[in-house]
C-alpha cells in the first residue's frame, strides 16, 4: 500500500482542490450578487432571469461545457479576442477547469442564497432603515449574518460540485496530466485505460471528500435551526 501511494501521481487532486477554491470563490460572489439583484426585480422578470441563472442545474453537464466550449473557442469571436488582446487562452488550461467548474457551481450558490435571503425577517431590515443605516450597510450588517447558515450550505454545496465536476471540464479543458487532469477526469481516464486499481483509488478519495463536506453541510445547517424531536 505504502508503494502503491508512493507511485500515485496526486496531481489530479491538487488540481482539483485548487480549482474547487479558486470556483467556489467565483460562485460565491456571482451567487449573492445575483441573489440580491433577482429579489428586487419584478416577478415576471425574476421568473425568467431566474430560469436563465438555475439553467446550469438542470442541463447535462456536457451541454453546458459545449456552450462553453463554442463560447471560448478560438474558432470564435470571443475566444480569439481574449487571446488576442489579453492574452487569455481558456480551452485546453487549468483557467478552463475553473470556467466550467464555476459555471455548475454557480446556480447551487445563486438558490442557496437567494433561500436564504426570502427567509430573513424582513422587520430586521426596517429597523436597520429606522436607525438610518444605508442599503450596502444593511445587507453587509443584518441580511448576510442573518442568512449565514444557508449561505455557508450553498458555499460548500458549490466546493462540492465544483470539485467533482467532469462533464464541463473534460469538454472545455480536456484531460491534460499535471495541467487539467482533474480527479474525476482521472477516473473517467484510468477506467477507460484500464487501470482499474488507480481509478478506484480516486474514488475512494473523491468519496471521502464527499462524505466530509456532507458532514459540514450538516453541521453548518445544525447550528441555523433548532432541532425538534418527534415523539
Amino acid at each position: 500500500m505504502v508503494e502503491f501511494l508512493r507511485e500515485v501521481n496526486w496531481s489530479p487532486l491538487w488540481i482539483s482542490l485548487k480549482t474547487g477554491l479558486v470556483a467556489t470563490v467565483i460562485a460565491f460572489f456571482l451567487g449573492v450578487f445575483c441573489a440580491r439583484k433577482i429579489m428586487k426585480l419584478p416577478s415576471g422578470a425574476k421568473a425568467v432571469l431566474d430560469g436563465i441563472l438555475t439553467l446550469p442545474l438542470v442541463l447535462p453537464p456536457t451541454v453546458a461545457g459545449f456552450i462553453l466550449l463554442l463560447i471560448f473557442s478560438l474558432k470564435r469571436p470571443f475566444g480569439s479576442f481574449l487571446l488576442e488582446n489579453f492574452d487569455i487562452k481558456i480551452v485546453q488550461t487549468w483557467k478552463g477547469c475553473v470556467v466550467a467548474a464555476a459555471v455548475i457551481a454557480f446556480p447551487l450558490m445563486y438558490r442557496n442564497a437567494r433561500a436564504a435571503f426570502e427567509q430573513v425577517d424582513v422587520n430586521l431590515i426596517y429597523a436597520g432603515q429606522t436607525l438610518g443605516m444605508s442599503d450596502s450597510r444593511i445587507f453587509w450588517r443584518v441580511v448576510m449574518p442573518a442568512a449565514g447558515p444557508g449561505i455557508a450550505s450553498g458555499t460548500v454545496l458549490a466546493f462540492a460540485r465544483a470539485i467533482g465536476e467532469y462533464g464541463a471540464t473534460s469538454m472545455l479543458a480536456g484531460n491534460i496530466l499535471g495541467k487539467t487532469r482533474t480527479v474525476s477526469v482521472a477516473i473517467a481516464a484510468e477506467t477507460a485505460a484500464g487501470n482499474y486499481g488507480i481509478a478506484g483509488f480516486w474514488v475512494v478519495v473523491i468519496v471521502l471528500i464527499s462524505f466530509v463536506i456532507v458532514a459540514l453541510i450538516n453541521i453548518v445547517s445544525g447550528r441555523g435551526m433548532k432541532t425538534r424531536r418527534w415523539i
